[in-house]
């Protein structure tokens, strides 16, 4: 801990905006963390397969109540959106799923592209304080009065090497969770993409079915 409040004194202004950053990259971990692996996070294997349970059996209404029960997951959402349509045509349940896949998209992917921005800015802010530090130590040499050379020399060196080492310090671990949190992201869309699809080729076939089972009318004889 010393030596953290040490590099950042050392930093100077550049060490206190990387720290500002920081903070505001630790809120945003904390809001992507909660919302992908708990409040849009679901079993999805569990639920698809109760889905198509009840839509096998034919019990739409049930379908729609249980969806809408875990209606905060995207998957949930959007296959509730196909199964509400489930008496429509093809094109219309296909509107339907992507009508509700655009209104889940913003909720997974909100704030999340702030991180690498966050993550590319301290690394430059680091850089910035390096070349000023090296610039100090520069002028240290070519103007400073000799008995304090040394001493301004230490200190632009300081400067630059305690702020470049600061900046790689937020830098590299935000870089690393965005990764992680932008794998979790696409999988949850990749997710709904193929959930969705399956439920709509269940209910074509469903519908299919139907067709094929009802009997054909009778061919009236001409008089």
């Amino acid at each position: 801990m010393e030596n953290l409040l040490f590099m950042i004194t050392s930093s100077g202004l550049a060490g206190y905006v990387i720290v500002a950053f920081a903070v505001a990259a630790l809120i945003l971990i904390i809001d992507r963390v909660k919302a992908l692996f708990f409040d849009l996070s679901m079993k999805t294997d569990e639920f698809i397969a109760q889905v198509r349970s009840l839509v096998v059996a034919d019990q739409i209404e049930e379908a729609i109540t249980f969806s809408d029960a875990n209606r905060k997951a995207p998957v949930a959402h959007v296959v509730k959106a196909i199964i509400e349509r489930a008496d429509r045509d093809e094109e219309s349940i296909r509107k339907g799923m992507e009508i509700s896949f655009s209104e889940v998209l913003p909720k997974v992917t909100q704030r999340l592209g702030y991180l690498a921005m966050i993550s590319n800015v301290v690394t430059l802010v680091g850089l910035l304080g390096t070349i000023s530090g090296l610039i100090m130590s520069f002028e240290a040499v070519a103007n400073a009065d000799p008995a304090k050379k040394g001493e301004l020399l230490a200190q632009g060196i300081s400067l630059a090497m305690n702020t470049t080492a600061l900046g790689l310090s937020v830098a590299i671990p935000v870089m690393v969770v965005y990764a992680v949190l932008h794998a979790k992201q696409n999988r949850i869309l990749n997710e709904c993409v193929e959930q969705s699809s399956k439920i709509m080729d269940l209910l074509s076939g469903r519908v299919y079915g139907s067709l094929k089972q009802k009997p054909a009318s009778p061919v009236k004889k001409a008089s």
